[in-house]
């Protein structure tokens, strides 16, 4: 009686995806951390594997994929470094799409009094004061890019360029504006929504910047079933709300 059911137990996770595959290991930017938290969530409860979630800056999960870590999907802030990856045929072919977008935004402190119309050619070096304007790295993470074209294109770059506080990711810009090490910030508008001790004193024009736009795809060299099955539900209705729930632009 014992061997049939060990038996049988083998049998049962032999023929069981969820409990044969691994779960998947998502590569994905710093600024998705609450939504795809909750789209991992939303995927076990369908019965799957909850999936690994690996939050960085996108320069930095571009390199390790390159480096041939075992990601299975991999979502970025910024379409160049998915371009480069898929110029080196790191990609699996017909698994790259645009998933969500975002908006970029100057916060400050929430206690700050500070008001501000952001336009061309904006008082932004007398806002900052003696601080410093807290962004991700401007050569490297994509908030820090978005950050530098919106500032070059409204006129304000070259006043503030050596006041600039790059951050390794865009949460950790926030968090120094959070805590008061910076007067200013520029970050995502989903990130600034995610911490009250933030305020949001305005929104960069849309053309001032290349649009921000999050590209998913599953690399090469993974062999996990679930990775592609798991992108697909992120493309879902289900999956857009919860991006949606979160402030994102799904398209």
């Amino acid at each position: 009686m014992r061997r049939s059911s060990l038996v049988a137990l083998a049998a049962l996770a032999l023929s069981s995806p969820l409990l044969a595959a691994p779960a998947p290991l998502v590569l994905a930017a710093a600024s998705l951390q609450e939504s795809l938290s909750a789209a991992a969530d939303a995927w076990a409860a369908r019965g799957h594997r909850r999936p690994v979630l690996s939050l960085a800056a996108s320069s930095a999960l571009a390199r390790q994929v390159e480096a041939g870590a075992p990601a299975d999907l991999f979502i970025c802030a910024d379409e160049k470094w998915m371009d480069a990856l898929e110029a080196k045929h790191l990609l699996r072919a017909g698994s790259r799409h645009d998933l969500i977008g975002n908006r970029l935004v100057l916060v400050a402190p929430a206690a700050s009094t500070a008001h501000v119309v952001i336009a061309p050619g904006f008082a932004l070096v007398r806002l900052l004061g003696n601080g410093r304007l807290a962004t991700g790295a401007v050569t490297a993470v994509p908030a820090g890019i978005y950050a530098k074209q919106a500032l070059t294109a409204l006129g304000v770059w070259d006043a503030v360029r050596d006041r600039i506080a790059g951050a390794d990711n865009v949460r950790s810009a926030l968090a120094m504006v959070a805590r008061g090490e910076a007067p200013l910030g520029i970050v995502y508008a989903t990130d600034a929504r995610e911490d009250p001790r933030v305020r949001v004193l305005g929104e960069f024009p849309a053309g001032s910047h290349e649009p921000i736009r999050y590209p998913a795809a599953v690399p090469q060299a993974s062999t996990n079933p679930d990775a592609a099955a798991f992108e697909r539900f992120l493309q879902s209705a289900p999956g857009k709300a919860i991006f949606r729930r979160f402030g994102f632009v799904t398209f």
